[in-house]
């Protein structure tokens, strides 16, 4: 934003609203996509620990190279989720930016006389 009319600010304090509206969506979609891989990789990794019938020392490391695909899925979703959750704190962070920046603004107009006419 060039300008730092009040007119300006209120208009992207607006946008950003807006975003943080749709961020809620989004990190609630992530989360649950997360949530579903989460139980799916517990799930492979339980059924590939009680089927192998080796040793009982080797179950845990059969079941983790039998579930690694379920793994990277969860990591995937996970890091799907905090990048959604990071990005609307940055944009609640930039709203309160713009909320202060406002304020300076208005009383700048207010100082200088502007609007009393």
């Amino acid at each position: 934003m060039a300008e730092l009319t009040p007119v300006a600010i209120e208009n992207h304090i607006r946008e950003l609203s807006a975003r943080i509206s749709k961020s809620v969506i989004v990190c609630n979609q992530r989360y649950g996509e997360f949530l579903e891989a989460d139980r799916k990789f517990d799930k492979a990794y339980a059924s590939a620990y009680l089927a192998y019938e080796g040793p009982q020392g080797e179950k845990r490391y059969h079941a983790d190279v039998a579930s690694m695909g379920e793994r990277e899925a969860r990591d995937v979703a996970d890091q799907a989720y905090r990048y959604a959750d990071r990005l609307a704190k940055a944009l609640q962070s930039e709203l309160m930016a713009y909320q202060s920046l406002n304020k300076s603004v208005l009383a700048q107009f207010d100082v200088a006389g502007v609007g009393e006419r």
